[in-house]
C-alpha cells in the first residue's frame, strides 16, 4: 500500500520504473532470441515477421480500444501514408532484421551494444545536412564510439575479427536503421502521436516481411521452450516493454528515458553470460562501455 501512495504522489519514480522495467525486457529478450536460434534453430526472418505483426497488431487493438477510430486518421493524409510506409520498411524491418541477424551470426550483447552506435550516427547525419561541424561534446563522442567498436570487433588484436563478418555487418545496418527510426517520423509522431505511428509501422513492416519470408512458413523445433521464448519476445520484449517506454515520457524528461535506456545493453550482456555462456573479456566490457557513454555524453548535452 505505501509502494502504491509513493508511485501515485511520485510521478518521476514511475516514470523510472516504467523506463527501467522496459529496458530490461529489451535487453533480456536479445538473450532470447539467440537461444531460439542457435538452440531450437528458428530462423530470424520468421521471428522478425510474427514479431511485427502479432505486436503491431495487438498495440493497434489496444489503442483502438483506447482512442476508437482516430487510430485511422493517420491514412487520410497522403503524406502520412507515405512516411508510414516509409518508417515500416526501412525503419522498422532494417532494425528488427538487422538486430536478429546480428544475433544469430554473433550474440546477443555485441548486438544490443553495436545498436547503441545509432545516436552518433544520428549526430553525424544531422551535422551533414546543416553543414556545421559537429560540437565539441559530439566529437568526443563519435571518437569513443569508433574506439568501442574497434574494441569489440577486434578484442584488442588488430590482426584479427573477435566476431563474425556478418554480425558486425547486420550489427551496424541496424544501428543505421534505428537512426533512421528515430529522424524520419518525427514530423507524423508529433503529429499523430508515437503509439499509432509505431503500431502501424508495425503491422505493415509484418505485412511486407511475409512477401519475403511468410510466417506460416514455420522452421525450427518447436517445445515448450520456444513457444514460451517466442511468447516473451513479442509480448514482453516488444509490446509490454514499447508500451512502458512510450509511457514513462509522461513523467520524465526524454534525455532521462535515454540515460535509464542503457540498462537494456547491460542487461543483454548480463543474462547472455550468466545463461548462455557467451565468452567476454575485457576489451568487450572497455568497448561496450566506450559506445554506452555516448548517449551520456549526448543525452547531457540536450539537456
Amino acid at each position: 500500500m505505501n509502494n502504491q501512495i509513493t508511485l501515485k504522489n511520485n510521478p518521476r519514480m514511475k516514470g523510472i520504473l516504467l523506463v527501467v522495467s522496459a529496458s530490461m525486457l529489451w535487453g533480456v529478450s536479445g538473450p532470447v532470441a539467440q537461444y531460439l536460434f542457435q538452440k531450437k534453430d528458428i530462423s530470424p526472418e520468421w521471428l522478425v515477421d510474427i514479431r511485427l505483426l502479432l505486436s503491431g497488431l495487438l498495440l493497434l487493438m489496444l489503442l483502438y480500444l483506447k482512442n476508437g477510430k482516430k487510430i485511422f486518421n493517420i491514412w487520410k493524409s497522403k503524406y502520412g501514408r507515405r512516411n508510414i510506409i516509409l518508417f515500416s520498411i526501412i525503419g522498422l524491418i532494417g532494425v528488427q532484421y538487422g538486430f536478429f541477424a546480428s544475433i544469430k551470426y554473433g550474440n546477443a550483447a555485441t548486438a544490443t551494444i553495436l545498436q547503441y552506435l545509432s545516436p552518433v550516427i544520428i549526430v553525424c547525419y544531422v551535422s551533414f545536412k546543416s553543414k556545421d561541424l559537429p560540437t565539441l561534446r559530439e566529437t568526443l563522442s563519435i571518437l569513443l564510439a569508433l574506439l568501442g567498436t574497434f574494441f569489440i570487433i577486434t578484442s584488442g588484436n588488430i590482426h584479427s575479427l573477435a566476431i563474425s563478418k556478418l554480425a558486425l555487418f547486420w550489427g551496424i545496418m541496424s544501428a543505421f536503421a534505428a537512426a533512421f527510426y528515430v529522424v524520419q517520423p518525427a514530423y507524423i509522431i508529433k503529429r499523430w502521436g508515437c503509439d499509432i505511428v509505431v503500431g502501424w509501422g508495425m503491422l505493415l513492416g509484418g505485412i511486407f516481411f511475409s512477401f519475403l519470408h511468410p510466417f506460416w512458413r514455420i522452421q525450427g523445433e518447436y517445445s515448450i521452450d520456444s513457444i514460451l521464448g517466442i511468447i516473451f519476445v513479442v509480448v514482453f520484449g516488444t509490446l509490454i516493454s514499447f508500451y512502458w517506454y512510450s509511457d514513462s515520457t509522461k513523467y520524465i524528461k526524454a534525455s532521462e528515458t535515454s540515460l535509464l535506456s542503457c540498462i537494456e545493453p547491460m542487461s543483454a550482456t548480463i543474462v547472455s553470460i550468466l545463461w548462455l555462456s557467451i565468452p567476454f573479456g575485457i576489451f568487450n566490457i572497455i568497448g561496450s562501455i566506450l559506445i554506452i557513454s555516448t548517449v551520456f555524453i549526448l543525452s547531457y548535452n540536450k539537456q
